[in-house]
Parts: C-alpha cells; structure tokens; sequence
C-alpha cells in the first residue's frame, strides 16, 4: 500500500500483465516491428498543437497501448490528474500540493492550494530564479575566485528546491 493508503503501481493484476507483455516482446526489435507495419512511423506518431510525439521507435505496439490505458485507469491516474489541478494535495509524503501546474500557468491563473492562489508565489521565485540566472550569465555574478561562472550544477529533487 502506498501512504494514501492506494495499492503500489507494481502490486496491481494491469502492471504484472504489462510487465508479462514487456517479456514477450524482449527480443524485438525495432527492425522487425517497422518490417511487420511498414506505416508505422505515421501510426505511432500524434501532434498535439505544436507538440509532435513520435513513439514509433520505442517497443511499444497496440497491445502495450491497451495495456497501458488499464493500468492507467486502475491506478486513477486522470483521478489524480484532475485533483493535481485543483492543487489538493496528491503528494502524500510531504502533505502537500504538487505546483506542476503553477510553473506553467500564466502569471494571471488562479490555481488554489490551502485557499490561497499559489501562482504568485511561483511567479516570484520565478522571478528571482530568472534575475539569478542573467546576473550569472552577464557575468556579474562570479564564482568564488571572481572569474564568471561558466558550468553551473543543480542537484535537487525536482520542485523541492523552489
């Protein structure tokens, strides 16, 4: 069980088929799917808006897709799409919202958590995030020794450092 108390991903009948599928399909290759479906590279490709996704060149056939969608559905993953987006808190283990979406929405969206909106609060540390990196870039922020910073590592968790 996970902390919300939801069964594990890997503890559900739709993951032990869509790994039993993935052993199938192991030796596959790319070659033989392409000689099978000669319109694959059109069949296995979509475009949403200015967004073009080509999956045709990963192991991954109707079936899978199938399989997927189940998975999919047993999990509630549109469920807790929807709750994302209404900023409940769908991160267990920290309690809290996740601001996926408050980092892509326009500075004039309304995203709610805790009854607050969260979009200024992203927004300003976007705004910081955004000063920091032209003052590193026009070289008046240096490095310890005074000499621009020309690499720069991040280690982080993700959202966590906002």
């Amino acid at each position: 069980m996970n902390a919300d108390g939801r069964t594990r991903l890997d503890q559900t009948s739709e993951w032990t088929a869509l790994a039993k599928h993935r052993e199938e399909w192991a030796d596959t290759r790319l070659r033989d799917l392409f000689d099978a479906d000669p319109a694959r590279g059109t069949g296995y490709t979509l475009r949403v808006g200015d967004l073009h996704i080509d999956y045709s060149k990963h192991l991954v056939t109707d079936e899978t897709l199938r399989l997927l969608r189940e998975l999919a559905a047993a999990t509630d993953v549109f469920g807790l799409r929807d709750a994302m987006f209404r900023g409940e808190k769908i991160n267990v283990t920290e309690d809290r919202a996740v601001l996926h979406t408050a980092l892509r929405a326009p500075r004039d969206a309304v995203i709610e958590v805790d009854g607050e909106n969260a979009v200024p609060a992203v927004h300003a540390v976007l705004d910081r995030m955004a000063g920091f990196a032209e003052r590193v870039r026009s070289g008046e922020w240096t490095g310890h020794t005074g000499k621009r910073i020309r690499n720069v590592v991040n280690i982080g968790i993700g959202g966590s450092d906002l």
